[in-house]
């Protein structure tokens, strides 16, 4: 055995331990990441309700608006399912 060989054999092994030192502390830093965007989130939710008048009716319009949306979209797939059983008959 030759030192050519160690050393690319110990070279695979270091990038396989550095893989693995990558994979689970970037695991850990996406978790803390995701925690602290919820929690973010959840402090820009608490202090949503004290807008204006302008602001809630706004937002209010976006939801219906939304919800007409999706309403369409739950239509027209009922549609589509309706001709595609139509033509399996």
């Amino acid at each position: 055995m030759n030192w050519q060989e160690v050393w690319g054999v110990l070279k695979w092994v270091l990038a396989a331990l550095a893989a693995g030192f990558v994979g689970q502390f970037g695991k850990s830093l996406a978790l803390v990441l995701l925690k602290r965007r919820r929690a973010r989130k959840s402090r820009g939710a608490g202090l949503a309700g004290t807008g204006t008048a302008d602001e809630v009716s706004s937002s209010q319009a976006a939801a219906q608006k939304s919800s007409l949306e999706i309403q369409a979209k739950v239509e027209k797939k009922r549609a589509k399912a309706e001709v595609k059983r139509l033509k399996k008959s």
